[in-house]
């Protein structure tokens, strides 16, 4: 994957209503007027974040005739798991050195 899609996915999920959605989808898929429902916006301002998510290609929205039918696509999420993954462990190793650093004072 590269910086400018993992830029957008990582835009995409900066906003609560998108993340909301996401949460959503992850329990099945969903046309646009019941993902709509819970939010206090209109259908268009909910196909816009709709859109967002499709553009980094974290759900795929299918039509048929009327009915847009939305669905996770969990791929890009596992890709920027993985990219937090590495510095999680990062921050891990210096807080456990900062620990051990802090019980070697202590004991002195």
């Amino acid at each position: 994957m590269d910086d400018d899609q993992l830029d957008a996915i990582f835009q995409a999920l900066s906003n609560p209503t998108r993340r909301a959605l996401i949460e959503e989808l992850a329990t099945g898929p969903a046309n646009v007027t019941e993902l709509a429902e819970p939010h206090d916006m209109s259908l268009a301002a909910v196909s816009k974040h709709l859109q967002v998510l499709a553009d980094a290609g974290l759900i795929e929205v299918e039509q048929d005739g009327r009915v847009r039918q939305c669905h996770l696509e969990a791929a890009p999420l596992s890709v920027a798991f993985s990219w937090l993954t590495q510095y999680r462990v990062f921050w891990e190793d210096r807080l456990d050195a900062l620990a051990d650093h802090l019980e070697h004072e202590t004991n002195d």
